[in-house]
């Protein structure tokens, strides 16, 4: 049942050659999206993934933005709530931020310093991992507030890229990779 689940979800991420620029292959999720039954079934098989390897978790944190189509699905079929990451600027009252480096300058995310408490177990969820900046940098955010990053997680990996050498110890999860 699983490979076919996993089967549906792969199916319905497209590739787009030299986009946004020439020498970039461009993983696409927008049919996944338009498909209840695909999206569901990756939503099913990550909760899968993350049911047998953790005992505890207490909230899904989804980067912003595409981790916000897939974060609040995942803790929904948890049972959990979701926190939201985001880029600097778009939420309300006390945050905690962490400033990171792209391929083309410097970003910012940002966290609301009271959607934690300290040792809480979380998991953070995206589309897709490419170099793993972003992601490194909210495992480093969820540090601040003391909680527990237990493990990354992403619907698509891009291998080539290597950006789960930059989670370190953290453990990371992909449901499809490609180069």
């Amino acid at each position: 049942m699983a490979d076919q689940e996993l089967q549906l979800v792969a199916r319905r991420i497209r590739s787009f050659p030299d986009f946004p620029m020439p020498g970039v292959m461009f993983r696409d999720i927008s049919p996944l999206l338009k498909d209840p039954a695909s999206f569901r079934a990756a939503i099913i098989l990550l909760a899968r993934h993350l049911r047998k390897t953790h005992d505890k978790i207490d909230y899904i944190a989804g980067l912003d933005s595409r981790g916000f189509l897939f974060g609040p699905s995942l803790a929904q079929e948890l049972g959990l709530g979701c926190v939201l990451i985001r880029k600097r600027g778009k939420l309300p009252g006390p945050t905690v931020s962490v400033s990171y480096s792209l391929e083309y300058g410097k970003a910012e995310l940002e966290v609301q310093k009271d959607s934690l408490e300290p040792g809480q177990k979380v998991v953070v969820v995206d589309d897709l991992l490419a170099t793993g900046g972003t992601m490194r940098a909210a495992c480093e955010l969820l540090g601040l507030l003391r909680a527990e990053v237990l493990e990354c997680v992403s619907l698509v990996e891009l291998t080539s890229l290597k950006g789960r050498e930059k989670l370190g110890a953290v453990p990371f999860f992909s449901l499809l990779q490609f180069d």
